[in-house]
């Protein structure tokens, strides 16, 4: 080799011994401690350094929760707080900005990180918890509302931040501030109402459901929106053609493989046996299948949190894989990662430094127009199609708020430098003061005593002949089971009148920590083969399969507290649109008419269904077994199923008598009379429901008038005594298997004078009170109907 070359091969070594010097980075990790260093040494290491971060933020967050829930305040205003505190404005300028920024660095990349990292598994876990069902089932109140808060504010922030008027207004370099400002307020941001739903626990209530189909469907439009606008200036840009397109294949791509997730989530279930947890690595394949995700995202363009939300998508809700997911991370994401993001953008404001006042009124102008239109669009629209006024204003209100998800994007367009630290602060403080009166606004306006109540007609009097009857049979035991199935098979479900059922198993929660509802159509293995589930299973199982097109049947398990079992029924009904709640009597009768089994657990769940179903109930007391001693009365009796309503007048008979009308539309086996008790003394009743109360027996007559199995009839009585008399007549003579009377009538009326004083079950209403008496021993037996209460304006 010559020295020419030795010269070279030297030059060559200190070029990339200095190159290395210059791309490496001595990364301090892990310090010696803190009594070797001193406390600004050891900040330096960034390990310590965000434990210490992490701590603050923390504790002060909980402490400031802990003080300000009690008056009702809302988690986003600690958080936001917190930031405040420990950031620029307070502690900042208590120990100087520079020694301020040795605790909070401007740039911290380990903490910026972390927060992305947490508001990609929020997005995640919001998804997991949205039902996508709800943009179909959304109706046209729910699509109404949901069009209006996405196409309104669109329509004003467009001409606000039109060429036109920002070129009046606003220097060039303020003109794309306004721009990003705009576009991320015009927003509804599903994930802030789900946020703002949970922690005003209206989430299962009639208006929380409304707010979830409208901001889910607002939500899709906004999606729909960004994506086309991302696609205009992609394709308007100088990338070139080869660019486009793979960005556009790559963008499919990834869409396509979250979607195409909910396969392998499916897999999962079938592989879950019933009432078991999801094993835990399968929650770690979903994890790292969402970083990956994550990933995929930032490298084709897209929002690194858009194919996570899609995976969360995909999760079926609900138990086992959807409340698996959401009970092993949402303590962790949603309770310590997520709200970091609200207070690391509160620490990097500054409420003491402020230059361009005029610009700041431009933003709170933007801010403030932007909000009222979205204020005034979803009110006018929720009133246009019926919504209470009240409701009404409260859904402005929850769809117009702002949370977690408007504060990520305005660190995003903030750390773009889009946008100067003065209108980030007042951005911040914008969610600020707006989750703060929603929380305050909504918590005061909403009746939370109407949790399950709702203004959408859901009962058998209100739905067609010819339309599906949506029924819940809670079950208790399998005679409950039996006795339902019985009622279900005489309600004739044909094709002209279908039935769509859903069984609830009732189950006291035993061994466990955590309640459960368990689908047992989602075609998990059964984890026993003798359970009581299994049984009450079959039953239904069976009645479905010989109802094949006429009847649908899902079976559910509830395992829950007995506390919250009404909360599971209601649920379950409010979910599934039911019109009629089944519920099974707390008493039950041997062969011979007496008593044997007396539950109080199942007379108080019965209770607080009545008092707060989104639907019609029918509590059911079943007396099939008992076996008379006189069976020549039996022997006389012809093979027909002899269906009797009592009718006094009032929501409730009417009811009763809807129930009846249907189950005899086509019935070839049954027969029904209608029994009208009137006072012998005329009296001035509610004109309305005497009206009304005349059109549905005039139904009955017309009807009885082609059937020769419907009769109609009426009795006179005097008082509540003689009215008493005669239904236990009734009862004795053996004339009917079925009686049909409604819970409620008027307390005014002369039939029910005095029996109020006597009532031994007051829950079922006078007359339902004497035909569940211990002392009958005939085996007819009872369905006392409540119709729907139904908010009013």
């Amino acid at each position: 080799m010559s020295s020419l070359d030795h010269a070279d091969f030297r030059s060559q070594g200190e070029n990339v011994r200095r190159y290395d010097q210059m791309c490496s980075y001595d990364v301090s990790l892990n310090s010696p401690g803190l009594f070797a260093l001193g406390f600004q040494d050891f900040l330096t290491y960034i390990l310590p350094r965000l434990e210490l971060q992490l701590a603050l933020m923390f504790s002060l967050t909980q402490a400031l929760h802990f003080l300000f829930r009690r008056f009702n305040f809302p988690r986003n205003f600690s958080e936001i707080l917190t930031g405040i505190i420990l950031g620029r404005t307070l502690l900042g300028h208590i120990v100087g900005i520079e020694k301020h920024r040795i605790l909070f660095p401007e740039d911290d990349v380990v903490l910026e990180t972390l927060t992305k990292l947490g508001f990609i598994f929020y997005m995640f876990l919001v998804g997991v918890k949205m039902d996508p069902n709800l943009v179909p089932k959304a109706g046209k109140k729910g699509w109404s509302i949901g069009i209006s808060a996405a196409v309104c504010p669109l329509i004003v922030s467009t001409i606000l931040s039109s060429h036109n008027m920002l070129e009046y207004y606003l220097p060039i370099y303020r003109r794309p501030a306004i721009r990003a400002i705009a576009r991320t307020i015009e927003i509804s941001p599903f994930p802030v109402i789900v946020a703002l739903l949970i922690d005003l626990k209206i989430m299962n209530s009639e208006l929380g459901r409304l707010a979830l189909a409208a901001g889910l469907v607002c939500d899709l439009l906004n999606v729909i929106q960004v994506l086309g606008q991302t696609t205009y200036r992609l394709f308007t840009a100088d990338f070139g053609l080869p660019v486009i397109l793979l960005t556009l294949i790559e963008s499919l791509l990834v869409t396509i493989a979250s979607a195409f997730s909910h396969v392998l989530f499916v897999k999962i279930i079938q592989l879950t046996p019933e009432g078991k947890p999801v094993k835990n690595y399968y929650i770690s394949l979903i994890c790292c299948g969402v970083l990956v995700s994550a990933i995929a995202c930032d490298n084709v363009g897209l929002q690194s949190h858009f194919a996570p939300f899609v995976i969360g998508l995909a999760v079926p809700s609900g138990p086992p894989l959807g409340s698996a997911i959401s009970d092993m991370m949402d303590t962790f994401i949603s309770g310590l990662l997520a709200p970091f993001i609200l207070t690391y953008c509160a620490i990097k404001i500054d409420l003491a430094v402020f230059y361009d006042s005029s610009f700041i009124h431009s933003v709170l102008y933007i801010v403030s127009v932007i909000t009222a239109s979205k204020l005034v669009a979803v009110c006018g629209a929720a009133v246009a199609v019926k919504v209470p006024i009240r409701d009404a204003v409260n859904l402005s209100i929850i769809m117009a708020t702002q949370g977690i998800v408007q504060g990520a994007l305005y660190e995003g367009i903030y750390r773009l430098q889009t946008i100067d630290r003065e209108s980030f602060t007042v951005l911040i403080l914008s969610i600020f003061a707006m989750a703060l009166v929603a929380h305050l606004s909504v918590g005061f306006l909403n009746d939370y005593s109407r949790a399950y109540s709702g203004y959408q007609k859901r009962n058998i009097h209100h739905t067609p002949y010819n339309a599906e009857l949506r029924v819940l049979a809670c079950v208790d035991r399998v005679d409950d089971a039996m006795a339902a199935i019985k009622l279900l098979e005489i309600s004739n479900p044909c094709k002209e009148s279908p039935l769509a059922i859903y069984a609830l198993h009732l189950v006291e929660l035993v061994g466990r920590a955590t309640p459960v509802l368990i689908n047992h159509g989602l075609g998990q293995k059964n984890a026993t083969t003798n359970s009581p589930s299994r049984q009450l299973i079959g039953l239904f199982e069976k009645f479905g399969a010989q109802s094949i097109g006429v009847a649908n049947v899902q079976v559910f398990t509830a395992m829950s507290l007995p506390i919250f079992m009404h909360h599971d029924i209601c649920s379950l009904a409010f979910d599934k649109l039911v019109s009629l709640i089944i519920l099974p009597f707390h008493r039950k009768w041997n062969q011979q008419g007496k008593v044997i089994y007396d539950s109080s657990v199942q007379r108080t769940i019965n209770r607080q269904v009545l008092e707060m179903a989104p639907c019609s109930v029918g509590l059911l007391i079943d007396r099939r077994k008992i076996r008379p001693q006189q069976a020549s009365l039996d022997d006389e009796k012809d093979s027909l199923f002899h269906i009797g309503v009592i009718f006094l007048g009032g929501a409730d008979d009417r009811e009763a008598v809807a129930y009846a009308k249907r189950i005899m539309v086509k019935a070839l086996g049954s027969c029904l009379t209608v029994v009208r008790i009137v006072a012998a003394n005329a009296v001035q009743e509610n004109q309305w429901d005497t009206i009304l109360d005349t059109e549905t027996l005039r139904d009955i007559k017309m009807q009885g008038a082609n059937q020769n199995n419907i009769q109609y009839r009426e009795v006179k009585s005097k008082d509540g005594p003689d009215t008493a008399l005669i239904i236990n007549t009734m009862v004795e003579e053996g004339e009917f298997d079925l009686l049909m009377v409604g819970r409620r009538q008027s307390e005014t009326s002369p039939l029910l004078t005095g029996l109020s004083e006597w009532s031994d079950l007051p829950e079922l209403g006078s007359i339902g009170d004497i035909l569940a008496s211990a002392d009958i021993t005939r085996p007819v037996s009872v369905l006392v109907m409540q119709q729907q209460t139904v908010r009013t304006k």
